[in-house]
């Protein structure tokens, strides 16, 4: 059994539902060093189980957030531990423990209760997906177009395969992680919906997100969908496919100008092959895909986005109905 394979193994083992000070003990009471990503909902630590050489991911979200608070938090992270599939990464355990803090308050000490909450995963070696994405030493097209394609497969299984279909809402490329192989999973289940099987939206007051990858009907409207999810994956597929960062002003939430940019100096094929210089027809033919899709999936307009059965479909070289006028 390789290293890896036994540090998951023992993981695999810890209690469901873990104690405070176990989560402070094993990553250095979240020391700064030990950080390894971070996204609007709290900061992700390596993890190092007593043994000394046991890795796993411990994901703290902000205290007493909206995510964390509620009756239904233990109920959700049950759910998203029962997720198993080889695009998303395995939750195995959970911290949500309320504790006394002392504070100051309109110029006085009080004591205040305090939500610990943490999500323990599994370790990914290759971390994630933004620590390769725009590196001096970029992925090679083949890597980035297996990576798009396992996404897609998560998120199929996310919206297709499950008795309801589960919103992600933060798909991002901190929330991609990669194992040793490359292999992405989709993490970071912070901002998730559980629909029921006869509902397809839903709306939230509470809108929160990254900037740049958030639909417009959720972003100035609150409407939650599986067409949300997709609006951020052809962010995420655009940024994968360009190796261009998606930076957004306060001015561009949506990321149109980064949209237009992509949609303007990737649209010939002499464009692409001076971008990938060593591409052979089959792969000119996936980045071409590659950008019909992303471009398709960031529709302003959600009845005009692709469901993720029609990307899986075109990425597996289907011809598939709403890409045909792309195609064109």
């Amino acid at each position: 059994m390789s290293s890896l394979q036994s540090q998951q193994s023992l993981a695999s083992t810890l209690p469901t539902n873990l104690p405070a000070t176990f989560m402070k003990e094993i990553t250095g009471d979240f020391a700064p060093e030990r950080e390894f990503g971070r996204s609007v909902f709290g900061i992700v630590y390596k993890g190092v189980l007593p043994e000394g050489d046991r890795l796993i991911s411990v994901k703290r979200l902000a205290e007493n957030s909206s995510v964390s608070a509620g009756k239904t938090f233990e109920t959700e992270v049950t759910n998203l531990m029962a997720l198993k599939h080889e695009n998303v990464v395995e939750l195995v355990s959970f911290c949500h423990e309320s504790q006394k803090k002392v504070v100051q308050h309109n110029g006085r000490y009080v004591i205040v209760d305090v939500i610990e909450s943490c999500l323990c995963y599994k370790y990914l070696p290759n971390g994630s997906l933004d620590k390769h994405l725009y590196d001096t030493t970029p992925i090679n097209w083949y890597t980035r177009f297996n990576i798009i394609k396992g996404i897609c497969q998560g998120l199929h299984f996310l919206h297709k395969e499950l008795d309801g279909p589960l919103v992600h809402m933060n798909l991002v490329p901190s929330s991609i992680w990669l194992d040793d192989n490359w292999v992405p999973k989709i993490a970071d289940f912070g901002l998730s919906r559980l629909f029921g099987q006869e509902q397809t939206r839903m709306y939230t007051v509470n809108v929160k997100g990254h900037n740049g990858y958030m639909a417009p009907e959720y972003l100035y409207r609150g409407e939650i969908s599986t067409m949300s999810d997709i609006y951020s994956l052809g962010m995420l597929i655009l940024e994968i496919t360009t190796g261009e960062k998606n930076c957004s002003i306060p001015e561009d939430r949506s990321a149109r100008i980064f949209v237009d940019n992509v949609h303007q100096n990737l649209k010939t094929d002499e464009q692409i092959i001076y971008k990938y210089p060593s591409l052979d027809p089959n792969g000119l033919q996936q980045v071409k895909a590659c950008i019909v899709i992303g471009l398709k999936c960031v529709e302003a307009e959600r009845s005009k986005r692709p469901s993720i059965a029609d990307i899986v479909n075109k990425l597996n070289g289907n011809r598939v109905e709403i890409f045909e006028q792309a195609d064109n």
